[in-house]
């Protein structure tokens, strides 16, 4: 005899609630506030001023910042409110020049404040250059840095510029060429040897060449 096989029949009891993923916590941080670095020694390197007229782009070119400026590893302190720029201009309603009636406009500049501390000079620049690179339209930047040198650093400053020609100039061999200026000399004698060069008798005749062609 032969088993009759009943076609399985879902029911609440055994279907199974659905289960959305888990979303990783570099989204998740995207519903919150920037996180921030807790500094070490409190020195400031950077002072970041952005502008704008908009609230909105300055908020959002303030919050990319921020986070930029966390997974950087750069303690920051911010956002610090400037105090806002109004601007009024008085003008006529007309072209014509005895209007009495004007019109006034106004422009507001908004600014806010961001401090970077702690921080290595290379880390800083690659922090603005990644900020200006993917900077919000409409937000103006301006950075003032500050960079901490080592005692004795007046006695470097006074090397002539003869000395400082000789210590670039193995980093300025290899730039935009990977080859020396050495190898294009040696390159420049060869092509001007007797070695290379063709003798006048088998030199071609481009003016005879031309001339047929004509």
């Amino acid at each position: 005899m032969r088993a009759q096989q009943s076609a399985p029949t879902t029911t609440e009891e055994t279907a199974e609630p659905p289960t959305a993923a888990r979303l990783p916590l570099s989204v998740q941080a995207i519903y919150y506030k920037p996180l921030h670095r807790q500094p070490q020694h409190g020195l400031p390197v950077c002072n970041l001023m952005l502008r704008s007229y908009s609230v909105r782009q300055l908020e959002a070119q303030c919050d990319f910042a921020l986070r930029a400026a966390y997974y950087l590893n750069m303690p920051a302190t911010g956002i610090v409110s400037i105090p806002k720029k109004i601007r009024r201009w008085t003008v006529p309603r007309s072209n014509f020049v005895h209007k009495k009636s004007q019109e006034n406009y106004e422009r507001i500049t908004r600014k806010r404040l961001i401090q970077i501390m702690d921080t290595n000079p290379e880390v800083v620049e690659l922090w603005l250059a990644f900020l200006k690179k993917h900077a919000v339209y409409g937000v103006g930047m301006k950075a003032d840095v500050w960079v901490f040198e080592k005692v004795g650093v007046g006695k470097t400053m006074n090397v002539s510029l003869s000395n400082l020609h000789d210590l670039k100039r193995p980093t300025w061999a290899h730039f935009g060429p990977r080859k020396t200026v050495e190898t294009a000399a040696m390159v420049k004698d060869i092509l001007e040897s007797e070695k290379y060069k063709v003798p006048e008798s088998q030199a071609p005749d481009t003016m005879g060449t031309m001339q047929r062609i004509t």
